[in-house]
């Protein structure tokens, strides 16, 4: 299975386009997308509950599974952290989007909740370097890094935004060393979707491996998405709370046959009880007519004795 997990969804976007997209991504061949909802800055702290604008979309052969996906860009830290478990809670994934250095590093080592994917825009100057133990702790405790190969397409990309691009992928694969990385596409009409063959190809100019990029749209997140149900349904990520099996329904003649073979059980349970008592009166009836050998012994003292008297 080949997944996108990052369509790009603004309150503004036609249904009727999303569609088009949406089918376009399962013509290409993508059995699973995210729906992305990039939510605004400033964050909103408030203490109310959070509910996903994102639209639902009736399940069709023509569209592929549908997820939805929260990105928060972060600026301080202090302000976002303890609101992140409720963005988990409202959206199946969760994406942190850190915009300097301390976030970046908030997000790697320090979150409440560990964030599914950590997106950073490649188009942009960093301003900061990627170090490797700090990618790869981020990557230990379950967090994925993305990259979306549709930041460096479109008309809209200048020279400089493709540089930008280029060396901040280029520094990730070499503080990751290629592991814990996802591809997405960002995309934000059906333009900006490129088939699976053709983004491992880019990847590979970028610096990632044929065989880690077809990874990075498979089994890589397929993973982050398998745990990210699990850590939602489960406790702490060890239980996973299932739905108890349910009887399947009796019919009249499954009843019928099990109240049959009761009572024949039944019959049959009486007629070997009332046999056992019969043969027990019959070894009481055979016992009376025997004695013991203590009783043998004594008769035959007695008679030796009468005939010495005698």
């Amino acid at each position: 299975m080949l997944y996108d997990l990052n369509i790009a969804w603004s309150p503004s976007t036609p249904l009727a386009e999303l569609e088009r997209t949406l089918k376009f991504a399962k013509s290409l061949g993508y059995d699973v997308v995210a729906l992305t909802h990039a939510i605004p800055l400033p964050i909103p702290t408030t203490p109310s509950s959070i509910v996903s604008p994102l639209p639902t979309l009736a399940p069709s052969p023509l569209l592929p599974t549908i997820l939805r996906r929260a990105t928060l860009t972060i600026t301080d830290p202090a302000t976002t952290n303890y609101r992140l478990p409720d963005f988990a809670r409202a959206y199946d994934l969760l994406a942190l989007r850190p915009a300097n250095d301390k976030a970046f590093s908030w997000a790697c080592l320090s979150t409440t909740e560990i964030p599914a994917l950590i997106s950073l825009d490649m188009t942009a100057f960093l301003g900061w370097h990627i170090h490797h133990r700090t990618a790869m702790a981020a990557v230990h405790r379950g967090s994925r890094f993305e990259i979306c190969y549709s930041q460096a397409l479109g008309s809209h990309v200048d020279a400089r935004m493709r540089a930008n691009f280029i060396g901040n992928v280029m520094g990730l694969l070499r503080a990751t060393k290629g592991r814990g990385v996802v591809v997405s596409s960002e995309a934000r009409s059906a333009l900006g979707l490129r088939g699976p063959a053709d983004v491992v190809n880019l990847m590979a100019v970028w610096g990632l491996g044929p065989e880690k990029g077809t990874e990075a749209i498979g089994t890589g997140a397929r993973a982050v998405v398998v745990n990210e149900g699990i850590r939602r349904r489960g406790f702490r990520g060890v239980v996973d709370i299932v739905k108890p099996a349910e009887a399947p329904p009796v019919s009249e003649e499954d009843t019928a046959a099990a109240e049959k073979g009761k009572a024949e059980k039944a019959a049959s349970g009486k007629a070997r009880k009332k046999a056992g008592q019969g043969q027990k009166r019959k070894n009481g009836d055979e016992n009376q007519g025997t004695i013991s050998k203590r009783q043998a012994k004594k008769l035959r003292g007695d008679a030796i004795k009468g005939a010495a008297d005698g």
